[in-house]
């Protein structure tokens, strides 16, 4: 009797650890098997949520079947104390599995708003920004004219959004006033700038930033970052270049950035303005003028005046035989390279081609061809 009893006890515990391990294996199937997610969608995780309240969000969400599953998942992965707060993009057909490695990945949001200042030259703008699930890019919600338009509502939503991003990007020829201006008037930034940089000192790109990020340290990120170009440029440029230190350097680059938009055409603008250097020649650059006039506080709106192009100012590269004191502008990098390492050419002259570049010429007889051209299409 005794035998017989012990004998059904072990069958059933047999049985019992086999249909345990076929339960295990199930589960481990599910866990790594596709989800049932029709359709990619961002999921939001609550600073001091559990994986609990996780599994069950994620049902209602329609990412998951069995939330016990999910749990016991990620308790055997190891990855129980690893949740992070933010807002996350569930995939199309994720695993319980690549949800849990999502969902506790270093890093945090992978989905969600963006608030990005854009400095330009004409305006600057504030954009609002956000994740389409579908096709995982950031598309504009919003937007309005910094200092001309009112806040939109989705503003405010986004900005208590504790995983919004926050992002300020410069345009390339923008002045360090223009710069300084727009930082002052974005609400999502906090204290005094103090003394602006010299003029061509800010590096033209994208900065990322948190609520509340301090101006002048913006803006000495953006110093180092110009300095740390600059440098680079200095020490890889040509041998022979008419300009004596990085400051001159900067200058020429300046000068390059308001004269063309045309990547292309960057290293042969610079080779004409090396060109002209070397005779001793005067630049004649409209955008010097400019700049005499302005100082980069204001978009001038109009055309130059022939008493403005025979005006004696520093800037005025139609009077001065030389480089003006200062940079007229911010130049971006690729500006900064060409000017370091200009493109050789025998040209001594462009003028506009009226379809956004320009036309060159070694002699002054094929220049006035040029310009007649170009007046024919102005007129």
């Amino acid at each position: 009797m005794g035998k017989s009893l012990a004998a059904n006890a072990l069958m059933f515990l047999i049985i019992g650890l086999l249909a345990f391990g076929a339960v295990l294996g199930w589960g481990k199937g599910q866990f790594s098997a596709p989800g049932p997610l029709a359709e990619a969608a961002c999921f939001e995780v609550p600073s001091g949520s559990n994986f609990r309240k996780v599994s069950e969000g994620l049902a209602e969400l329609g990412a998951i079947d069995t939330p016990w599953i999910f749990r016991i998942g990620v308790r055997n992965s190891g990855k129980s104390a690893d949740l992070k707060a933010g807002t996350f993009l569930i995939r199309e057909g994720a695993s319980m599995q690549e949800i849990t490695d999502d969902l506790t990945r270093a890093g945090a949001s992978t989905c969600g708003t963006e608030i990005v200042l854009r400095v330009g030259i004409v305006r600057s703008d504030v954009q609002l920004r956000e994740l389409d699930p579908a096709t995982e890019r950031m598309v504009l919600r919003a937007s309005y004219v910094l200092g001309e338009e009112e806040l939109p509502s989705e503003y405010n939503r986004m900005r208590q959004d504790p995983t919004t991003e926050f992002r300020v990007t410069m345009a390339e020829g923008t002045t360090v006033w223009q710069v300084a201006e727009s930082l002052r008037q974005a609400e999502f930034l906090s204290g005094e700038i103090g003394e602006l940089p010299a003029e061509g000192m800010l590096a033209p790109d994208s900065y990322g930033v948190v609520a509340g990020a301090d101006r002048a340290e913006l803006i000495a990120r953006m110093v180092a970052r110009q300095e740390e170009r600059l440098a680079a440029a200095w020490a890889l440029r040509a041998t022979d270049l008419p300009v004596e230190t990085p400051e001159e350097l900067l200058i020429l680059a300046s000068i390059i950035e308001k004269e063309t938009g045309v990547a292309a055409e960057r290293g042969v603008i610079a080779g004409v303005f090396v060109n002209r250097l070397r005779r001793g020649m005067r630049l004649q650059t409209d955008p010097t003028v400019i700049y005499g006039l302005t100082l980069g506080k204001e978009i001038l709106g109009r055309g130059l005046r022939v008493s403005e192009l025979r005006g004696e100012t520093p800037y005025n590269t139609y009077v001065i035989p030389a480089l003006p004191p200062t940079p007229i502008a911010n130049p971006g990098i690729a500006s900064i390279e060409a000017a370091a390492n200009p493109e050789p050419t025998e040209y001594i002259f462009f003028v506009a081609d009226g379809t956004g570049g320009h036309a060159f010429a070694v002699t002054l007889e094929e220049h006035n061809a040029n310009v007649a051209k170009w007046r024919a299409l102005e007129n």
